[in-house]
């Protein structure tokens, strides 16, 4: 059973390590252990038996939710475990009464972009040269969170 919980001292390792499989520029152990002590942070975890299928990262400023990152293991893909994911930040964001949760997405990331509009997120802007490795833009997607209710 997957199950959904904040990122502890013990998971950095794994989630590391899924950062290095899927990112051209991952973040480093150093840094997420850094988030664990961000008072703005809030990173969550998927496991299952013990081990980090995939996480998500976001930081809260003043109401405001920036996601850092999102990542799901490629053979725990098409389970669910990134909806799990964002729908868990949704929850917690809207009981700390965030105004809204943005993200930045390649546009060629077809899955990721289906997943955001799952969730009510549409592009609000463009970040020219956002990306390298390779270089791309990004689409600024964000959902606004105070007007659903």
């Amino acid at each position: 059973m997957i199950k959904v919980s904040p990122m502890t001292w013990a998971s950095v390792p794994l989630v590391a390590e899924l950062e290095n499989s899927i990112f051209t520029l991952p973040w480093s152990e150093d840094t997420l252990y850094d988030e664990l002590d961000n008072p703005t942070a809030r990173f969550l975890v998927a496991a299952e038996d013990g081990n980090v299928l995939g996480y998500i990262g976001a930081n809260n400023i003043c109401g405001e939710w920036y996601i850092d990152n999102i990542a799901v293991r490629e053979d725990a893909r098409r389970r669910g475990v990134g909806s799990m994911l964002m729908s868990s930040l949704i929850e917690k964001a809207r009981n700390e009464n965030a105004l809204f949760l943005t993200l930045e997405v390649r546009p060629s990331n077809t899955p990721a972009i289906r997943l955001y509009e799952k969730f009510g997120f549409t592009v609000r802007g463009k970040r020219k040269g956002f990306y390298s490795k390779p270089k791309e833009d990004a689409f600024i997607m964000t959902v606004d969170l105070q007007d659903e209710e």
